[in-house]
């Protein structure tokens, strides 16, 4: 299972229009008026934050190691679910981009798939779906979470490095289908 963002063209719109749309007013219940503006405007989309490392260096000093930084993301996710051995799309939704992603996993996954192993970044790791996950019948081969405020283990590092190698695969051919 992965997660793809889509941007969307970020809409102007005042404090009472915004309320409306967070609400889950259509655009033309919004804009009753002004039809062509209504069909401007995209009311579903939502905005998150991706982290992400960036190395920081200063000048004439050795790189001083990697910092979170935080992206601002305005449209859509795409989630997906990908046969690890054939390749293809097995399941597929869009949310906006602040649903959390573990909440996806019942859509995405399909059941007449023969293999039941799953594979899948961090955000889709919380006990909820681990229980879920067992109770379906599917062995977890999500990466495992970094403690907060302290190293990664050892042996969790190697694991999440072994699952890493497997999705980087099937990744590749999402985002280079012609591969």
């Amino acid at each position: 299972m992965d997660v793809t963002l889509v941007s969307a063209p970020r809409q102007r719109m005042t404090k009472a229009e915004k309320a409306r749309a967070k609400a889950g007013e259509a655009a033309s219940d919004i804009w009753p008026d002004d039809l062509s503006k209504a069909a401007q405007k995209d009311t579903d989309a939502r905005w998150t934050v991706k982290y992400s490392k960036a190395k920081t260096t200063k000048e004439g000093e050795e790189d001083t190691g990697l910092v979170d930084i935080s992206v601002p993301h305005f449209g859509y996710k795409n989630h997906v679910s990908i046969d690890r051995k054939w390749r293809f799309i097995r399941g597929e939704t869009g949310t906006n981009a602040a649903r959390y992603d573990g909440h996806e996993r019942s859509s995405v996954l399909d059941e007449t798939n023969n293999s039941k192993a799953v594979w899948a970044d961090t955000r889709y790791r919380s006990a909820r779906n681990e229980a879920w996950l067992k109770a379906q019948g599917y062995r977890s081969h999500i990466h495992r979470k970094k403690p907060r405020g302290k190293p990664m283990a050892k042996h969790i590092r190697r694991g999440n490095a072994t699952r890493s190698a497997i999705r980087a695969c099937v990744r590749l051919r999402e985002r280079a289908p012609w591969l």
